[in-house]
């Protein structure tokens, strides 16, 4: 069968198959430029201090990919090899990301069951945290990816885990791959939806010149 030039086709495998805008290619070619090793871009500046600002936090780190940011965010939390971080059994960092957080950072990532809209039981999770610093790893870290698996988490849920964290000294992380996602959506300000916590990472690639 010969391919019908007429066809175009479109691609809803994933929202990570979207392509730039032209005006995004003229952005791009026309950009400032500058070695990053010495910090001498002054469009990666911007960028940083512009993601920073918008989402409420110190400072902004640009890295080739998500599971690269959610690695580093787990690095800088977890410090002390042996520790144990947190997530819902549906979340990216713990299904496909190459278990990155054991085989590099040396932290355990002990799962929670997962709610239909993306949140897990605090019950469970206090259930969970470790009191034997001789014999059991460390708390210390909650990860939450938002959005997960298309839902929005809600921002009530949000509000009663940052101080629960706060009360068991736990570093709380934003796998905000789609945060743009769920702000959209929600009619919440990214800033607000990351309130409290310690650190997050997006992506700029998802839905892409949509």
């Amino acid at each position: 069968m010969t391919p019908n030039k007429h066809v175009k086709i479109v691609d809803l495998r994933s929202d990570t198959l979207t392509k730039p805008t032209q005006k995004m290619r003229e952005a791009l070619s026309s950009a400032e430029v500058g070695d990053d090793v010495f910090c001498e871009d002054p469009t990666v500046k911007v960028l940083q201090e512009t993601t920073a600002k918008m989402v409420g936090m110190e400072d902004a780190l640009f890295v080739c990919s998500g599971t690269m940011g959610n690695l580093i965010a787990v690095m800088n939390h977890c410090n002390v090899r042996g520790s144990e971080a947190y997530c819902g059994d549906s979340a990216h960092i713990l299904l496909h990301e190459q278990s990155g957080a054991a085989q590099i950072a040396g932290v355990n990532l002990r799962p929670l069951r997962n709610n239909i809209d993306g949140t897990f039981d605090l019950c469970e999770l206090q259930s969970k945290l470790r009191h034997d610093r001789d014999h059991e790893p460390i708390s210390k870290l909650v990860l939450v990816e938002n959005t997960i698996n298309g839902k929005i988490v809600p921002q009530s849920w949000l509000k009663e885990l940052v101080p629960f964290c706060k009360k068991y000294n736990l570093k709380l992380h934003m796998d905000g791959a789609r945060l743009w996602n769920a702000s959209v959506g929600s009619g919440i300000p990214a800033k607000e939806i990351v309130s409290g916590f310690d650190s997050v990472t997006f992506c700029l690639s998802k839905g892409l010149g949509m």
